[in-house]
């Protein structure tokens, strides 16, 4: 499931900030690493994650590789959220009126 795997590419703290940091603007490996306390092989590690997560889309300019937020992954994980929170909405609309009905505050 994508959804698994954005998930678990934006558990780690510093790879949730790179993917903050990104935006829809296209960011080279340098401009993104200069924001961040980490080297730059490491802020490519986490990009890898995040693209193999289909978080970030990779394109060429020349030599350099840029990176955009995949606005496609975004809306996906905002759409799965959604149906998490009115599922527990529910869920918790469901709990209040039967703890009502078994307690006689019916007083709607």
């Amino acid at each position: 499931m994508a959804n698994l795997l954005a998930i678990g590419a934006l558990a780690d703290p510093t790879r949730r900030a790179i993917y903050e940091s990104i935006g829809a603007k296209p960011n080279a490996v340098g401009e993104i690493a200069a924001r961040f306390p980490v080297t730059r092989p490491a802020v490519s590690q986490h990009l890898k994650v995040l693209r193999e997560a289909g978080l970030v889309v990779e394109t060429r300019a020349g030599t350099r590789r840029l990176y955009t937020a995949n606005p496609a992954t975004a809306l996906e994980l905002r759409d799965y959220f959604q149906g998490v929170w009115e599922r527990a909405l529910r869920a918790y609309a469901e709990h209040v009126a039967t703890e009502e009905s078994r307690h006689g505050r019916n007083d709607r």
